[in-house]
């Protein structure tokens, strides 16, 4: 290869060098803006009844364990809160937007209001029933039995919450309403 050719490639493999660090640094800030980027939702519990109060903690429960999604009351709301005889159940009918159901079923039987709103809300955020049976997994519902009470999101769906809010796809299906009475709980 002549002086010339070699400084020829040399100057191309530079350029290209130098064009695809700002390519690669927009890519990381597009994707930092995206994860940072805070989306508010807002609910309208306002026909929940004697569940307002779980909703309202339920909200900051969420609030506090994810940093990409924000839940206020107010209107227009994205998705409201009800409350029924039935058993508790929600249909997100897109990813932030439903309605829930905090059916009195549930407490009648002895579940906990706050964990039953959080489980809840949870599937307005995106998140799926997963019947584990597990206490520290919120998404298990009423498969941990009324003996649990916990309310919080393990780290595992914080993270999934994080991932739906920064665009990828949510594991759940829109449209569906997801109810997690005891018929449907695995033995």
């Amino acid at each position: 290869m002549s002086g010339i050719t070699r400084l020829g490639v040399a100057l191309v493999l530079g350029l290209a060098f130098l064009v695809a660090i700002p390519a690669q640094a927009t890519l990381v800030h597009a994707a930092d803006a995206r994860t940072a980027a805070v989306r508010v939702l807002r609910y309208d519990a306002s026909r929940a009844a004697e569940f307002r109060s779980a909703v309202d903690q339920a909200a900051q429960i969420w609030n506090s364990s994810v940093s990409n999604v924000r839940l206020v009351a107010g209107s227009p709301a994205d998705f409201v809160v009800l409350a029924d005889n039935g058993w508790p159940r929600a249909q997100p009918t897109g990813l932030g937007r439903g309605t829930v159901w905090m059916g009195r079923q549930a407490t009648a039987e002895g579940h906990n209001p706050l964990r039953i709103a959080t489980h809840e809300i949870g599937h307005i955020l995106g998140l799926p029933d997963r019947r584990t049976g597990r206490c520290t997994d919120l998404m298990s519902g009423a498969s941990a039995g009324t003996s649990c009470t916990n309310p919080y999101p393990n780290a595992a769906e914080k993270a999934e919450v994080q991932r739906n809010f920064a665009g990828f796809a949510p594991a759940i299906d829109f449209g569906e309403i997801y109810v997690d009475s005891p018929e449907r709980v695995a033995s």
